[in-house]
Formats: C-alpha cells, sequence, structure tokens
C-alpha cells in the first residue's frame, strides 16, 4: 500500500462521504472514488458500504481505518519532534480562527508576527467549525470558548464580552418611544443564537443573518438590535450600545493546540506573540473602556 492511498482512506473514514472527503483533501469527488475502488480491488476486499446515511466501514475497512490511524499518528509525532528540534525557527504555521476576529481585530497582529518571524509561512484559514488538530488540520485554533476540548491544551488570551447593539438612530429613537424595538435573528453562532432567544423569547424576527458581519451591516442599516462582541460594536462609530456587557454573555478566547506541539518552537512563538499583543488591547475585547464615538 502506498500512504497516499490510507490518507484518502482515512478521510472516507471520518467524513462518511466521498465528497466530504474530496472537499477536505482539496480534490475531485471523482479522484476520490477512483483511488478507493483501485484500493479495494488492489486489497481484494470491500472497504466502504453505501448506505442511505452515507459510507460505513466494513469489517476490512475498520482494520484498515485502525491501522492507517496509527501510522497517521506515528508519522505526525515524527514531524513534530524534528521541527522542534531545529533551531533555526522556520516553516509553515497553520492557524484556524474565527471570521469575525481574523479579518478584523487580530490581523495586525498576524502581521506583525509575520514581520517579527519573516522565516514562518503563517497560514489563516477562517472557520467556526471544530477542525482536528491532533490530525494537523491546524497547527493552532484561536476559539471562544467557555469549554475547550479536553485532549487539547493552551492558554485563555482574554475574556471577549458582548453587548447589544444597534444603530445610533434607531435605538433613540427605540428608547424615545418613536420606533418598535426589533431583534435581528442571528444563526451565526450557538451563542448568539440561545442569548438572542433568551433576550427576546418570542422569536419574531423581520430579519436573518447567518454570520456575524452579516449582522454588524444589518444592525448599521437599521434593521433593528443584536448581539456583537464588543470589540467589533464599539469599533463602530455607527454603532451604539442597546445593552450594556453582562457576565452571562462573556467567552474565554483560547489559543489551542495539541499536545504534541507543545514544544514546538513556531507554536511557542506564536503563543507568547498573541499573549503579548492582546495584553495590550485586553479593554477592547472584555468591552471595559468603549471607545468614544
Amino acid at each position: 500500500m502506498q500512504w497516499d492511498d490510507a490518507r484518502i482512506f482515512l478521510a472516507v473514514a471520518r467524513e462518511g462521504s466521498f465528497s466530504s472527503a474530496a472537499k477536505r483533501l482539496g480534490v475531485q469527488h471523482s479522484t476520490v472514488s477512483r483511488r478507493i475502488r483501485a484500493l479495494e480491488k488492489k486489497l481484494a476486499t470491500p472497504l466502504v458500504e453505501r448506505k442511505a446515511s452515507g459510507y460505513i466501514l466494513t469489517e476490512a475497512g475498520e482494520e484498515l481505518n485502525h491501522s492507517a490511524s496509527r501510522i497517521e499518528s506515528e508519522l505526525l509525532s515524527f514531524e513534530v519532534a524534528v521541527g522542534g528540534q531545529a533551531d533555526d525557527v522556520a516553516g509553515e504555521l497553520r492557524i484556524t480562527a474565527i471570521a469575525n476576529m481574523a479579518s478584523t481585530v487580530l490581523m495586525p497582529y498576524f502581521a506583525r508576527f509575520s514581520a517579527a518571524y519573516p522565516r514562518i509561512e503563517l497560514s489563516v484559514q477562517v472557520t467556526n467549525d471544530s477542525v482536528r488538530l491532533s490530525e494537523r488540520e491546524a497547527d493552532i485554533a484561536i476559539r471562544q470558548t467557555n469549554k475547550p476540548s479536553e485532549n487539547l491544551i493552551g492558554t485563555r488570551l482574554t475574556t471577549v464580552a458582548s453587548a447589544v447593539y444597534g444603530a445610533r438612530d434607531y435605538c433613540a429613537a427605540v428608547k424615545s418611544g418613536q420606533a418598535t424595538e426589533k431583534w435581528i435573528g442571528v444563526d451565526c453562532c450557538e451563542y448568539h443564537r440561545i442569548w438572542t432567544k433568551q433576550a427576546w423569547p418570542q422569536a419574531e424576527h423581520e430579519f436573518y443573518v447567518d454570520e456575524t458581519s452579516l449582522t454588524l451591516a444589518a444592525l448599521k442599516e437599521g434593521l433593528g438590535v443584536g448581539f456583537l462582541p464588543c470589540f467589533l460594536g464599539d469599533n463602530d462609530p455607527y454603532l451604539v450600545r442597546f445593552r450594556e456587557p453582562e457576565k452571562q454573555h462573556e467567552l474565554g478566547l483560547w489559543l489551542l493546540y495539541h499536545r504534541d506541539l507543545r514544544n514546538t518552537k513556531r507554536v511557542t512563538l506564536f503563543r507568547e506573540h498573541m499573549q503579548r499583543e492582546i495584553k495590550q488591547a485586553v479593554v477592547l475585547f472584555e468591552g471595559t473602556e468603549p471607545l468614544t464615538k
């Protein structure tokens, strides 16, 4: 067997479909299908079986899954060990962060890190979904959570506060009785969805969005009020706080990585850099000192 065959098989086993595996690997659906069928022919046994809900592993597929996962783990451990020993700090460092943070408040921090360590190739991807750090889909994940995964280690960088915001004129009109209070329906994350339901239990919305940047744009158009992290809401001159931050709406900002990477120099340098940067801007994240507008 070639390792590349096993790698494609592992993607199918983990994703449950050829199309999802192809998306994860960055190849065509037909490529995954062809390689799996060729592997089954080479081994003279079926590895996956198609069901209504997707693909499931056969008994042979389960055995290959265990073996290939062990090999992958050994290869990744070797890669980490070699990278951690290098005196010359260089190579790729893959970061995954939430879109509304990566494209706004975090981008200057990333830029200054790249300037300080030009031989480190910083690769930033944005996703609100979980990534498998143990399988090296990314080296570091920057996440807002109060319950980081138990199989990861990391550093709590700060607390991220959220408040309810609205357009300046719209909030003034609501508070003076000249406009009706309306809430924007959100589905950008579980936190904002739950908080909105608690704050507006009648769950009546004239406008819905599924991403924080859309919430920000909708608020500026006066379409209602809604939750935003303070680092976004306080920085926009068109918005004001409709309700102040509350303790129950605070989230920890974590820098997470797999325990095998704890001694890797690239990870250590990035962690220390982010700690320094965020320490200088802690009031922006905690919402304790909104900017004068």
